[in-house]
């Protein structure tokens, strides 16, 4: 009898074993840790998990199949999760996407995640304003050619994860051609004709300001606003450049379009602008819109996004309608063609 008791027992151990896991286990350890936490999310699930002070992590999650963003309080990337998998994830803050590498049961997935997002940034990092129409179109047919070999290349890889990356692609590819497109139409139109205006812009110094005041120069100009990410990003390296090109033949121009539609009121606008040219210690000519986004020089150049770019000529002809942010090397290209 004791014998067939044991056997059961033994029976139920293995059983129990081979049954599969009801959840995901997670680990990993972060070199120069951006948090104390990670998280795993997507748009009806959040985890947030400790990081010790070594950076490992370890935590167990119940998920529905699918493609999860992990992030580590600083930058993120997409992982594929389900339920029995061990994924062990490895990565160095200071090169996030070319360092993080997976591996464990299931790690597959999200390193064909990795890698195709790697793919797609080396690929797209094209000056595709700068092209003719005909390179333009042939380019984007080959980055879609890749991008789809990629896909049907992958072997081993879960159905979710490649007709997700799938379904991506025509509706990415569309929205850099628009926005690209939109640029090689503008600069076609603009590039070589009489800028766009303003006249007597405020100046942060009490002083006004307009473009025919610069006649003569190049004038680069910076069109932006105090709420906005991507126009804050760009001030220590238009800083740089200012400083780099201060004794040349070149007028740099920060024009803000803060409005009552952020700040409440033009006063306020006005208010939070000078707050903020104060504290980031802006150079240049500081000057502000009276109407925001409404006046001719912003209408003529047809900005609806910022931050915007413009180089001016000393005919006060436009060089280059949407010319490249300061923290482009690019820029200084365009400057050493132009002898500034």
């Amino acid at each position: 009898m004791k014998k067939v008791i044991v056997a059961l027992s033994a029976l139920l151990v293995i059983s129990c074993a081979n049954e599969p896991k009801d959840y995901v286990s997670i680990s990993g350890n972060i070199i120069d840790q951006n948090s104390d936490s990670v998280v795993v999310r997507s748009r009806s699930y959040s985890k947030t998990i400790p990081v010790a002070a070594d950076g490992t992590f370890s935590d167990t999650l119940k998920v529905e199949t699918g493609i999860y963003n992990f992030y580590d309080g600083g930058e993120s990337t997409s992982i594929f999760l389900k339920n029995g998998y061990d994924i062990k994830i490895s990565l160095d803050t200071k090169e996030f996407d070319e360092s993080i590498a997976f591996s464990g049961n299931g790690a597959e997935n999200s390193t064909f995640l990795a890698e195709y997002s790697l793919l797609r940034e080396e690929i797209l990092d094209k000056p595709f304003d700068e092209m003719d129409k005909a390179t333009f179109t042939k380019t984007f047919e080959e980055i879609e050619t890749q991008l789809n070999d990629k896909i049907s290349n992958a072997t081993g890889i879960d159905t979710v994860v490649t007709n997700h990356s799938a379904k991506e692609i025509t509706p990415m590819l569309n929205s850099y051609k628009g926005y690209f497109g939109g640029i090689i139409e503008l600069k076609a139109e603009l590039n070589g004709k009489p800028a766009p205006t303003f006249e007597n812009f405020q100046n942060f110094d009490g002083s006004t300001t307009s473009l025919s005041d610069l006649k003569g120069k190049y004038v680069y100009v910076d069109v932006w606003a105090t709420w906005c990410g991507p126009c804050k990003y760009e001030i220590p390296y238009l800083k740089e450049v200012e400083q780099k090109y201060h004794d040349k033949n070149i007028a740099f121009v920060s024009m803000s379009v803060d409005d009552e539609k952020r700040s409440g009121t033009m006063e306020k606008a006005e208010q939070d602008w000078k707050a903020m040219v104060a504290d980031k210690e802006l150079k240049g000519i500081q000057i502000m819109s009276p109407n925001g986004w409404k006046n001719d020089f912003v209408t003529g150049f047809k900005i609806n996004g910022i931050p915007r770019f413009i180089l001016i000529g000393p005919d006060g002809n436009t060089v280059d309608a949407s010319a490249p942010r300061p923290s482009d090397e690019r820029l200084i290209t365009l400057f050493n063609k132009h002898n500034i």
